[in-house]
């Protein structure tokens, strides 16, 4: 959920540097390339992926979150967010996009009914579940979040932004435990997420407080 309410998968100006050297791969070359020893060449295959993919390409390319050299990091990430936008179904991914539009303007009654026209088209593409969740957490419910949330981690359990979606719901109900229990799991999966980092740290100094962890 986190990182879909913003203008979704707007790349990096890295990853627009990168992609003439990426156009020169072809896909067997760019998931070979994600292994290089080379920097850059792990940068390439990453953008590669993320401009030329499919939705299975997107396991890979999430290893990709814990490498040791943060370009590649980031450009993986913005690949992984284009990734799973992919449905295989031109159409349906057409209805992602307005619905993303339609919750960018406020229009959140209009984007639930896009996201569920989606969901019911094609009820395994879990980018679906997740934009709705988003809305109906933009909306104030919660509990329908909560239930899109699940759905979501059905079908990827390393969509690291609905993890992070349930630890902001539970922040809201102030069930800060389990909160902190799925922003740590949404930071396993990337730890490039400094703003849950962040959350994380004050979870922990709140729940000290009221003497419910050692931490």
């Amino acid at each position: 959920m986190i990182g879909s309410m913003r203008s979704l998968i707007a790349l990096p100006v890295l990853c627009l540097v990168l992609a003439a050297h990426a156009a020169e791969l072809d896909h067997d070359q760019a998931v070979a390339a994600l292994f290089s020893a080379n920097a850059e060449t792990r940068r390439d295959a990453a953008v590669w992926l993320g401009r030329n993919g499919g939705p299975a390409d997107a396991d890979l390319v999430v290893e990709a979150l814990h490498d040791d050299d943060e370009a590649v990091r980031s450009a993986a990430e913005a690949a992984v967010w284009r990734l799973w936008s992919r449905s295989g179904d031109p159409e349906i991914d057409t209805l992602l996009q307005s619905g993303i539009r339609y919750m960018d303007d406020g229009r959140m009654g209009m984007a639930v009914e896009i996201f569920t026209t989606i969901i019911v088209r094609k009820p395994e593409f879990a980018e679906g579940w997740n934009k709705r969740a988003t809305a109906y957490y933009l909306i104030g419910d919660y509990d329908q979040s909560l239930k899109d949330c699940d759905e979501v981690i059905k079908r990827n359990p390393n969509h690291f932004g609905a993890l992070s979606g349930y630890g902001l719901i539970y922040v809201k109900r102030g069930d800060l435990e389990r909160a902190l229990e799925y922003f740590q799991k949404a930071l396993e999966v990337n730890p490039n997420l400094h703003g849950v980092e962040e959350t994380i740290d004050l979870i922990r100094y709140k729940l000290g407080k009221e003497g419910k962890q050692d931490t």
